[in-house]
């Protein structure tokens, strides 16, 4: 009875209708024949072909009992839940051979209704449903549902090995939702999985989403399992999924639920699949738990009250701690620093006068504290703070607000430049666009995937002089400004524009206009230039400034050039290669007057 929730919502019931239903009317909607079944497509996203169909059940049209949701919260009040599902498995089969539809039929099946259901020696047992209904069993997938979930293994490992034994098939329904874990894929070991929409919705812009389906294509290649991406919902979803490999989809893309199975898919669902064109991956985001890889010192959190002697004790017998948090009702309030501690300590008369007063007095107040999932961009904040503490001192981790353990200034340092570092290969931090790494992967991609493309080597002439003249900081806004336009001028659904580092990018082009976007982009970027030189360069048409040589020259005002190259499928077999080929073209756009060249790939017979 599981229903994609892409459908839109049926009309709310007047308020207490729901509530007000009797429990015999779910029995009198099943003696009446009131109930029907719809058949959603799943499709082979390899073949753009139908694969089967999920069977979904609906009660009386436009009333409040239409939708499954309703009509499995009346069966649990009503404790029919087990005869419900069922009923419409077999309404399901009955419908499905009256049909004679080519493919597989999916039904649905809660725990507790497969445990009745494996069971020959009880009525309505799965074998005399199939028998009943004359459905060949090797069409059939039972889809495990979430309504209810077994406690009891033994049992269900049994009764998935009998229904097996018919030939039926096992899917488990929702995977990464509620209940639907590695430990039931493990124990059933299921011929399909089907991944919640949570994670294959929009997923054509959610990185960590592109993340979470490729744990779950490791797991399903280890297991032997086939994957179904639920809640595809658009062509852009589809396309990256189709490019991740997933076999199967469904949802409203690909096909809505009727009455009467699809015998095809809609054409624009056959132009996705069968595209050449490769999915753009969306970029990571910000890295966010940078705090989490790193020791942390477990070091005890002292109370308030503690006493001088207290915590010269406990520095004492630990010499390795360089400060002691100090804890109220588990949340740190100050920080005790060792060396300043210590020093006072060893003071004449100190330890007679002071030891039995509260160490609190020699606390800083306001300590750093750092939660463990900060993401870079507080740490960098903590860095360039005025407040220079944590390097002396060192910091406090949370989790929640509550006291984890200390950390100490070089770490800090450390995590934060190590991260920095890696993310600058994945995203350039200066225009946030992919770097080399998400280039290289793409450029893979794209050969692996046959696909035709243009791969566009950009570079801005007389940068390095305009640089040196006007600063860094004008530098890294023209910089930006080539960034924002090159964006501008491709198709996010199609193109991929990546920042190589300094004033070199590449953009890869799938869309076939590619030689009009690049003649925009350099006419465009010849005009938006100007506007960073002051009105005696602009009037001057450039600059005087030293070249590499040490040598004064005239520079004229920056330019962009674009050397492109076709790549056609089977041409090329590695990044590195199409790197080298747009490299070149570069050289020689460099040297055109128009600052666009095409270079020519000779094809070997």
């Amino acid at each position: 009875m599981h229903d994609d929730s892409t459908m839109p919502p049926p009309r709310d019931p007047p308020t207490g209708q729901m509530s007000s239903a009797a429990p015999g009317t779910l029995q009198r909607l099943m003696d009446e024949s009131r109930l029907s079944p719809v058949f959603q497509p799943v499709v082979d996203l390899r073949t753009a072909s139908i694969y089967g169909h999920e069977a979904l059940i609906r009660g009386p049209h436009d009333g409040p009992l239409h939708m499954p949701a309703e009509l499995l919260e009346l069966a649990a009040r009503a404790s029919l839940q087990v005869e419900f599902e069922l009923h419409c498995v077999d309404l399901a089969l009955r419908r499905w051979a009256s049909l004679g539809q080519a493919g597989r039929l999916f039904v649905n099946m809660s725990p507790d209704v497969l445990l009745r259901a494996a069971d020959d020696g009880l009525p309505h047992s799965l074998r005399s449903l199939l028998s009943a209904s004359r459905v060949s069993p090797h069409l059939v997938v039972i889809e495990l549902t979430e309504q209810g979930s077994a406690s009891d293994w033994p049992a269900l490992r049994q009764a998935v090995k009998a229904v097996r034994s018919l030939g039926v098939l096992l899917a488990l329904d929702d995977f990464g939702e509620a209940h639907s874990g590695l430990r039931r894929w493990a124990e059933l070991r299921p011929d399909f999985v089907k991944i919640d929409k949570f994670f294959t919705r929009s997923i054509s812009t959610a990185h960590e989403n592109v993340e979470v389906v490729r744990a779950i294509q490791q797991i399903g290649s280890a297991m032997g399992t086939q994957l179904i991406a639920e809640g595809i919902t658009q062509a852009d979803d589809l396309r990256l999924l189709r490019d991740l490999d997933i076999h199967y989809g469904q949802g409203h893309f690909l096909g809505r639920p009727a009455e009467a199975p699809l015998s095809r898919i809609a054409q624009a669902v056959t132009l996705v699949l069968r595209d050449n064109d490769i999915a753009i991956m969306p970029n990571p985001g910000q890295a966010h738990a940078v705090l989490r890889g790193l020791p942390i010192v477990q070091a005890p959190g002292v109370e308030m009250k503690a006493t001088n002697e207290d915590v010269s004790k406990i520095f004492q017998d630990r010499v390795d701690l360089h400060a002691l948090a100090m804890v109220q009702e588990g949340r740190p309030v100050a920080l005790i620093n060792r060396q300043e501690f210590m020093n006072r300590y060893a003071q004449l008369y100190f330890r007679e006068v002071h030891g039995r007063k509260p160490a609190a007095s020699y606390a800083h107040q306001t300590p750093l504290t750092i939660e463990l999932d900060a993401d870079v961009q507080e740490l960098m904040g903590v860095l360039m703070s005025e407040d220079q503490r944590y390097l002396r001192d060192g910091f406090i981790f949370t989790e929640g607000g509550n006291y984890v353990g200390l950390g100490t200034g070089d770490q800090l340092v450390r995590a934060v430049t190590e991260t920095r570092i890696e993310a600058a290969r994945y995203a350039n931090p200066l225009t946030s666009l992919p770097g080399n790494i998400p280039i290289n992967m793409h450029i893979e991609r794209l050969l692996i995937g046959g696909a035709d493309f243009a791969a566009c080597y950009a570079d801005l002439n007389n940068f390095k002089a305009f640089n040196d003249h006007y600063g860094y900081w004008r530098g890294d806004e023209m910089i930006r400004a080539a960034a924002r336009l090159l964006g501008r001028h491709s198709d996010p659904k199609r193109d991929f524009v990546g920042h190589i580092g300094g004033d070199d990018f590449i953009v890869l082009f799938q869309s076939a206009d590619w030689e009009r976007r690049c003649a925009r982009i350099v006419e465009e970027f010849g005009k938006q230039a100007f506007k960073f030189y002051s009105d005696a360069d602009r009037e001057a048409g450039g600059i005087e400034a030293e070249d590499r040589h040490g040598i004064n020259r005239f520079f004229s005002i920056c330019s962009l050039s674009i050397g492109a190259v076709r790549i056609h499928a089977g041409t090329m077999d590695c990044a590195e290669d199409v790197a080298n080929e747009a490299s070149l073209a570069k050289h020689e756009a460099k040297m055109s007057p128009s600052g666009f060249a095409i270079r020519t790939i000779a094809v070997l017979d």
